[in-house]
């Protein structure tokens, strides 16, 4: 989307981000007079009926989240064959940005774990996990303020239906639940813990040589 198209009531200003589920631009609401962040589903993808239930579920999640730390969503906007999230636009820099940068001092360091930690409890009191946290899913405001983004993954801990499948998560590769249901992803392999890394890296390679093998 270039700047200048319209959306509803907002207006594309400039892209500010892209990854396997969406693009991500920053966009004007005329009508209330403030920035936002508009993600929305590619073309290609809102004709896949999995991958609309993911971005649908990711919407639902974000509305049933209610805290500081966790970026929040305004609308859901559906616009001819254009479907997009509207997001609260959080300016600054990623906690991989932060990284980059070079070491981050101890009282620092304690500040960011401590909202990241108090925005995952919320979620999980409310009955979500986030399963793919990560840095690049971590935002940092001029102020210290930290928002973690991107719930796209996210299940609830009763009553979600498994079944989306999507090997296009941004940063890392992905990898699917071997023994319960193929094709449903669990988060960025980077960021697993170390065992459940190693397994399954085992499964996925031992999945490719099968099927190179014919069996």
């Amino acid at each position: 989307m270039s700047a200048g198209t319209k959306l509803g009531v907002y207006e594309i200003l400039e892209p500010i981000g892209k990854g396997g589920m969406g693009e991500v631009y920053r966009a004007r609401d005329t009508k209330l007079g403030r920035d936002v962040a508009i993600k929305v589903l590619p073309e290609e993808f809102a004709r896949e009926d999995a991958r609309l239930a993911r971005f649908d579920r990711e919407a639902k999640v974000l509305a049933s989240l209610n805290h500081p730390n966790i970026a929040s969503i305004h609308g859901f906007e559906d616009s001819g064959d254009v479907k997009a999230l509207v997001l609260e636009l959080i300016d600054g820099l990623t906690l991989a940005q932060r990284i980059e940068r070079g070491r981050i001092p101890v009282s620092e360091a304690i500040a960011l774990a401590r909202q990241i930690t108090e925005a995952l409890e919320a979620g999980h009191e409310a009955g979500v996990v986030h399963r793919d946290l990560k840095p690049a899913n971590i935002k940092i405001r001029e102020d210290g303020t930290v928002k973690v983004l991107d719930y796209g993954l996210a299940k609830a801990l009763e009553g979600d239906s498994p079944g989306v499948a999507d090997s296009e998560l941004s940063q890392s590769p992905t990898l699917t639940r071997q023994g319960t249901e193929l094709g449903v992803i669990l988060g960025t392999v980077a960021y697993r813990a170390p065992s459940k890394r190693r397994a399954s890296l085992h499964a996925s390679s031992s999945g490719h040589r099968n099927a190179v093998l014919g069996r």
